[in-house]
């Protein structure tokens, strides 16, 4: 996952300005610059190297504290101020001894928060009762967590005001300086403004074709807004500009090269001169399909969305909301044309509260950067091919995109999903986002694919406290044919891409952010202080080492990786092999991947407690040499100390071995679960957690990624379900071993069949250690 600014080298002070601001809540209509009612992932804090905002009640009790520790404001309330240090007048008044809140006290207190920021008395009373603390602890802690939260919010607001002014000023300049020089459409030469052409007649034939393209574009845009359009100018056409300066734009300007110039055109005998972004006369007709296409997904979203049963049918196996796929074609009409032979279909719906509000999801999934940041595990590379709409008035309204992206499942027996599709963005109430992707295979000549997304995707209500409900949606095709026999059943109820994985991915990944943005920090397990730059050397250090792990499971177009075909190589294991050079994240040579998955016969979540034990590291770690671990630093990544990265080191059994330091991440929710680590050299470790940077830092990642079991494949050999729930805690597993391994340090030097059948022992002997260690019987 990625931090971006928090993850940077240190030398912002606004860690999170550049990959959470938007620009979308500067400019909708009614809102207040310094206040808001949500809480945004995007909020910048303040202070020097990133450190957490504080309140004007938190840095007057915070001498003498340690970090993480809340303060009564009772007893702060009674402390000498300075203006009474000033002041002889009165004698100073005995300051009370602090009373810092247990973590238990804290937790507590924020789970409440989260539910009801303005408790009653009643609820204060009772609170303080539980919690063992005074009523006025329990009111001024709420009262300072309300103003920590409006204040944030307010500099963040005023941040995205002055990124807009900024933005608006540069635009200003930049059309200025172009309406100095126009140039002629016909002669390319500069125009003479208020002077009539000698062409004048061939511009009135040109004036009256694109008058008739007008009529449509006019069209198009009552479809945006639900109602006609009105004052278009009858005496001159200008296309790309709103009409009447009324700003709604219906295409932002067509991709162009860094180089490329805005084209200025004369409007026939007024002498104005305007900036044409209109796209070629060519693509036109295709960006109507395209848009038409887009309207009816959204139609169908939005429907789908707000019916229950009979359309949603929840699975006695799972349940999860599973399509009736007969109600659905009785009720919608196919807006991808038809069905593919050979193609089945999956369709799930989830409802879950998320800790981000509705713009900042917005921006997030309408950027192909940030949307794969955000799904890390489940996106191995996206890229936005056209901006067919930027959106309406500043905001992401009305924005259409066509996207690229490639989605993943971290295993080798399940090949990357590759898709072409639009993502369109509409806003239907304040504080109320749909988004929705449908595929353009059907609209689109010589384009097919393995995969196609029918209407899918989110909408997003704004609620209290910074939170955001979404209910998710996903409705695919594809072929099964290309699956393994292994992963069939756990693709067909939604387990490996339907909506249940997106929305714990979701949750997971924004509650990570939200912990690493607090600015109350709890207290931290590990035995070597990190500091501030530490902390963010090292998660960046592990995103890096997770990303390379999940492209090499599944050999992402971003790595450039070779497919190997060996004999004594059991089927269902993927060697692969790709040369490193001149990469300072790598040691250079031969690198050699591989990659199998396995079926065991225990639950995720105790396979994950198992391998991510440091403690019993050496029942199935031989790389350790049967040494024991140590927990050097613990990051925690969530409310779960299992999210976390750490820093492990291997204690040598005698003098002949050096001990070595294992960076890990651990990570898992209600969809699966993932360890990866790899062995890092230990001086470079150190200016990491120094603060130094980390991109210098040479690894090779191995690791486990554990996904839960169908319930269907449960079923037949247990004769019970999993029942509703519970996937991660019963039933079996489906476990991927991979291995990364330099097996020489010349790139140039050519592959034996010794390493790649060491590697292959090496990812057997791991499978059966295992199995011995949780008593599995052999299968």
């Amino acid at each position: 996952m990625n931090f971006n600014g928090y993850l940077g080298d240190g030398s912002s002070d606004a860690p999170y300005g550049d990959h959470f601001s938007f620009s979308a809540a500067s400019t909708m209509p009614n809102s207040r610059p310094l206040s808001s009612n949500s809480l945004s992932l995007g909020l910048q804090t303040n202070g020097v190297n990133g450190e957490a905002f504080e309140t004007n009640a938190t840095r007057n009790k915070s001498r003498g504290g340690e970090d993480g520790e809340s303060r009564s404001e009772s007893d702060n309330a009674e402390a000498l101020s300075g203006d009474d240090l000033e002041t002889g007048d009165k004698p100073p008044r005995k300051k009370k001894r602090y009373h810092r809140h247990t973590a238990k006290q804290i937790q507590d207190l924020e789970s409440v928060f989260k539910e009801c920021a303005h408790p009653d008395e009643k609820q204060r009373l009772d609170l303080s009762r539980r919690l063992n603390l005074d009523p006025r602890q329990v009111k001024f802690w709420f009262q300072n967590r309300r103003t920590q939260m409006k204040t944030q919010i307010e500099r963040h607001e005023n941040a995205l005001l002055r990124q807009e002014n900024d933005k608006l000023r540069a635009e200003n300049m930049s059309v200025r300086e172009a309406m100095r020089n126009p140039m002629c459409s016909n002669c390319g030469g500069p125009a003479v403004l208020g002077e009539a052409s000698m062409e004048e007649q061939h511009l009135r034939i040109e004036n009256s074709r694109l008058k008739d393209e007008l009529d449509r574009v006019c069209a198009l845009t009552g479809k945006f807004l639900g109602r006609s359009p009105t004052g278009v100018p009858d005496s001159a056409l200008v296309l790309g500009v709103g009409s009447g300066g009324g700003g709604f734009s219906l295409s932002s300007p067509p991709s162009m090269p860094p180089q490329a110039s805005p084209r200025f055109e004369i409007s026939n005998g007024t002498g104005l001169a305007t900036v044409n972004r209109q796209p070629p006369v060519s693509d036109f007709d295709q960006r109507s399909r395209y848009l038409d296409l887009a309207l009816a997904a959204m139609e169908e979203l939005v429907k789908m969305a707000q019916r229950h049963e009979p359309l949603w049918v929840r699975s006695s196996d799972t349940g999860f909301e599973m399509l009736n796929k007969e109600e659905y074609d009785a009720s919608f009409s196919r807006v991808v044309g038809p069905k593919q032979d050979g193609f089945v279909y999956e369709a799930s719906k989830e409802t879950g509260n998320v800790i981000i509000n509705s713009l900042a999801l917005v921006e997030t999934l309408m950027d192909s950067e940030r949307w794969a940041e955000m799904f890390p595990s489940m996106i191995s590379r996206t890229s936005t091919t056209e901006i067919i709409s930027s959106g309406m008035g500043g905001t992401r309204n009305g924005a259409l995109h066509l996207m690229h992206a490639e989605l993943q499942l971290l295993s080798p027996l399940v090949p990357v999903r590759q898709v072409s599709f639009l993502r369109f963005c509409k806003q239907h109430a304040e504080g109320v986002w749909a988004v929705v992707d449908v595929s353009v295979d059907s609209i689109r000549e010589g384009s097919s694919s393995s995969c196609r997304r029918l209407p899918s995707g989110c909408l997003v209500q704004d609620m209290t406290n910074g939170y955001s409900k979404v209910t998710w949606m996903e409705h695919t095709e594809y072929d099964e044919n290309r699956i393994h026999r292994l992963y069939r059943p756990l693709l067909s109820c939604g387990l490996a891409f339907g909506a249940q994985r997106w929305m714990a991915a979701l949750q997971r990944q924004c509650e990570c952010l939200t912990i690493l943005m607090s600015s109350t920090v709890s207290p931290s397990r590990s035995p070597t202080p990190i500091s501030c730059n530490g902390r963010k050397s090292m998660l960046k250090l592990a995103k890096r080492m997770t990303d390379n792990f999940c492209g090499g499971v599944c050999a992402s177009s971003l790595q450039k990786w070779s497919k190997l075909n060996v004999g004594n190589v059991d089927e269902d294991v993927r060697i692969m092999t790709r040369k490193s050079v001149n990469d300072p994240g790598e040691p250079p040579g031969i690198v050699l991947n591989a990659a199998t998955s396995v079926w065991m016969p225990v639950s995720p979540k105790r396979l994950f407690d198992f391998l991510g034990n440091e403690r019993l590291r050496s029942e199935w770690d031989i790389l350790s040499n049967g040494g024991p671990m140590q927990e050097m630093a613990h990051i925690a990544k969530g409310h779960d100390h299992s999210n976390s990265v750490s820093l492990l080191r291997a204690t040598a059994i005698n003098a002949n071995q050096s001990s070595m330091l294992i960076l890990q991440e651990t990570s898992i929710d209600a969809a699966g679960a993932v360890v990866v680590y790899a062995p890092v050299d230990i001086p470079a470790m150190q200016a990491v957690m120094n603060g130094g940077d980390s991109a210098y830092v040479a690894l090779l990642p191995s690791g486990f990624a554990i996904l839960p079991e169908a319930p269907q494949r449960s079923e037949e050999r247990n004769g019970n379900g999993n029942g509703s729930g519970g996937c991660m805690e019963k039933g079996g597993s489906l476990l991927t071993v991979a291995f990364q391994i330099l097996v020489n340090s010349l790139p140039t030097a050519k592959l034996t069949v010794e390493s790649v059948e060491t590697v292959n022992n090496l990812i057997s002997c791991t499978v059966q250690k295992i199995k011995a260690a949780l008593h599995c019987d052999s299968t």
